[in-house]
C-alpha cells in the first residue's frame, strides 16, 4: 500500500472509487467485508409487495376469464362489468393470505377517504398490473396520479395546496428525474451554456458532475452548508442566490451525506429570497424527507418556483423498482419563462414540439419533460410502465392507511439505532440534532481525532495523513468500505457511512474497527513525537 499513488484517485466519483475500495476490502478471505459506502437499504416494505403479487394473481385470472374459450395460457383484457364483485369474492376467499386483506381495505380507503371512483380505480390497477396497455395518459395513470399526489403533499409537509393545482410525472427513479429535468431545462432555453447555477453542498455527487458535462457546461456556484451549525446553510451563503445571474438552485433536502433537513429558519430565508427573485428556479431532491421528523419541503414554502423530485427507493426499500416522481405546481415560474422567450426561441420550440399538438406553445413544462424523455417523436410511448405505477400506488396507500405510522417509526428507529451503535464503539459523542435524519453519517477526520486524543494529535493527523490513503488503509487493513466526503462537496476530510445497508452489530463492528485504527495512528503519533 505504501507505494500507491493516491492522487490519481482524487478526481474519481466516490461511486467509482468505491469499486477500488471494495476490491481491496475483499482481498483477504479471513474476514467479512463491511461495505458502508452503499446507500441501498437492507430493509423494505413487505405488505404492499405482497399486495402487488396477490393483485397480479387476481388480474391474471380476470384476463383468462375474458378468453375462457381459448387454450390455457391465452388471456384478454379484463372485463369491467362485475369486476368489483369478483374482486370482493377474491378477497373473501383469500383473506387469510398476506396482502389480500390490505387490497380490500385499499379499495375502501380510496373510495371512502380519498373520494375517488373505486370501480375505476380497481380497473386501472388490474389493467396496470397486467401491463397490457401503454400508460394512458402518458405522464401518469389518472387515478394513480391523484393518489400519489395525496401521498406527496402529506409527506412533503405541504399545507393548503389542492391536488388539482399539482402535476406529477412518474419516472424511473430519482436519477431519471434528474436527467430529464436537466435536459428539458436546456432544450427549452431555460439554461444555456455558461449559465450560473447554484448547488447546495455537500450534495449527491451527480448534481456536481452533470452541470460540467459538455451537454451543459454550466458554471457552478456552491452554497456551502456549515458543519458548525448542524450542516445548515448560513444566511450569508443562501443570500448568494440574490445574484440575478444565478438561474437555478439545486439541492438535496434532507442532505446527502450530512443527512439533515433544512431548518425552518433556512426555509424562511429562502422564501424571502424568492420574493426578491421571483425568477429563481429551485430543484429540490427530497428522497430522504420521509425519514425526517416533521419534514417540510422547500416546495411547501416556494411552490411556484420549485421542481420537486421524490423517489420511493430508500423509504420503501425499492431501489430496484425505479420509482420516482417529478412534481410541479400548475402555476410555476418555468412556464412563465417559456412564455417570455424571444420570438426566435419560441419558433424553435414550436418546431420541436409541433408534432404533438396544433398549439405547441401551450404545452406545459412538465409535459415537455415527458416528451423530451422520449425525444419527442416517441412521446406516445412515454411514461413509467404501468406495473411500476401500480406498485407506486400501493406503496403510497400503505403509508397513508397506516394511521399510527408504525412502518415509518420502525425504519426511522432502524437507522438511528445503527448510528448510535457506530458512535458508541467509536468512542465519541453522537451528534444530537433535531433536524438529523441519520440515513448517512459523516465521520469527520479532524473532529474525531480531536475528541479521541486531543488537539495536538488532530493537528498531526491533518498534516501527515492523506484522507484518500486513510480510506484505502481502512479498506485494506480492516475490510471496511467508506466513501470520501470530498466527493460530495464536503470541504473537510471526512468519510461517509451509509446507515441503511448493514445490521446494527456490523455498524458497531465498524465503529470498533475505526477506533482501533485511530488507536494505532495515535501510537504512531507518540512514536513520532518521541523522535522530535
Amino acid at each position: 500500500m505504501s507505494n500507491v499513488d493516491y492522487s490519481k484517485y482524487a478526481k474519481l466519483s466516490p461511486f467509482e472509487l468505491k469499486d477500488n475500495l471494495i476490491a481491496l476490502a475483499q482481498s483477504k478471505t479471513d474476514r467479512m467485508m463491511l461495505n458502508a459506502g452503499r446507500g441501498n437499504p437492507n430493509f423494505l416494505a413487505t405488505v404492499p409487495r405482497r399486495a402487488f403479487f396477490q393483485l397480479g394473481l387476481f388480474s391474471a385470472t380476470e384476463s383468462e376469464f375474458s378468453f375462457s374459450y381459448m387454450p390455457e395460457g391465452l388471456g384478454g383484457f379484463p372485463r369491467p362489468v362485475g369486476l368489483q364483485q369478483r374482486f370482493d369474492n377474491f378477497v373473501l376467499e383469500n383473506r387469510d393470505k398476506p396482502g389480500v386483506l390490505f387490497l380490500g381495505k385499499a379499495i375502501s380507503y380510496v373510495r371512502d377517504q380519498l373520494g375517488l371512483d373505486a370501480d375505476a380505480f380497481l380497473l386501472e390497477m388490474v389493467e396496470g398490473i397486467l401491463g397490457c396497455n401503454y400508460p394512458v395518459p402518458d405522464r401518469m395513470l389518472s387515478i394513480s396520479e391523484s393518489i400519489v399526489k395525496e401521498y406527496i403533499l402529506r409527506e412533503m409537509g405541504v399545507q393548503g395546496m389542492s391536488k388539482s393545482t399539482l402535476d406529477l410525472f412518474a419516472v424511473e427513479g430519482g436519477t431519471a428525474a434528474m436527467a430529464y429535468i436537466f435536459n428539458s431545462l436546456k432544450e427549452n432555453k431555460i439554461i444555456d451554456y455558461g449559465d450560473k447555477i447554484a448547488i447546495g453542498a455537500p450534495v449527491f455527487t451527480p448534481y456536481l458532475e452533470i452541470p460540467e458535462l459538455n451537454d451543459y457546461q454550466l458554471k457552478e456556484v456552491l452554497i456551502h452548508a456549515d458543519p458548525n451549525i448542524g450542516w445548515q446553510y448560513p444566511e450569508s451563503e443562501l443570500r448568494k442566490l440574490e445574484d440575478p445571474s444565478i438561474k437555478a438552485f439545486f439541492l438535496v433536502n434532507p442532505s446527502n451525506p450530512p443527512s439533515v433537513k433544512m431548518s425552518d429558519e433556512g426555509l424562511a430565508i429562502l422564501a424571502d429570497i424568492v420574493k426578491k427573485r421571483p425568477d429563481l428556479i429551485i430543484l429540490t431532491d427530497d428522497v430522504y424527507g420521509t425519514f425526517a421528523d416533521n419534514f417540510k419541503s422547500i416546495f411547501a414554502v416556494c411552490p411556484k418556483n420549485t421542481i420537486l423530485v421524490y423517489s420511493f427507493s430508500k423509504y420503501f426499500g425499492a431501489t430496484g423498482w425505479r420509482l420516482g416522481t417529478i412534481a410541479l405546481s400548475k402555476d410555476n415560474v418555468i412556464d412563465q419563462k417559456i412564455a417570455d422567450l424571444s420570438t426566435q426561441d419560441k419558433a424553435d420550440l414550436k418546431k420541436r414540439y409541433g408534432s404533438l399538438t396544433t398549439e405547441p406553445e401551450k404545452i406545459k413544462f412538465i409535459d415537455r419533460i415527458v416528451a423530451d424523455s422520449r425525444n419527442v417523436a416517441l412521446n406516445h410511448t412515454a411514461g413509467l410502465s404501468t406495473p411500476q405505477q401500480v406498485q407506486m400506488v400501493l406503496f403510497s396507500l400503505f403509508n397513508m392507511m397506516d394511521s399510527c405510522q408504525n412502518y415509518k417509526k420502525a425504519v426511522k428507529s432502524v437507522v438511528r439505532e445503527r448510528n448510535k451503535a457506530l458512535y458508541r464503539q467509536l468512542g465519541i459523542d453522537l451528534p444530537q440534532d433535531p433536524n438529523s435524519v441519520d440515513y448517512y453519517t459523516l465521520v469527520n477526520l479532524e473532529d474525531t481525532s480531536r475528541q479521541l486524543y486531543g488537539d495536538d494529535f488532530a493537528d498531526w493527523i491533518m498534516k501527515n495523513k492523506n484522507p484518500t490513503e486513510l480510506l484505502f488503509r481502512i479498506a485494506d487493513e480492516i475490510g471496511v468500505v467508506l466513501l470520501p466526503g470530498s466527493g460530495f462537496g464536503v470541504e473537510h476530510p471526512s468519510a461517509r457511512a451509509s446507515l441503511a445497508n448493514l445490521n446494527e452489530y456490523q455498524y458497531a463492528a465498524i465503529g470498533h474497527s475505526l477506533k482501533r485504527f485511530a488507536d494505532e495512528s495515535y501510537q504512531e503519533y507518540l512514536e513520532f513525537t518521541k523522535k522530535k
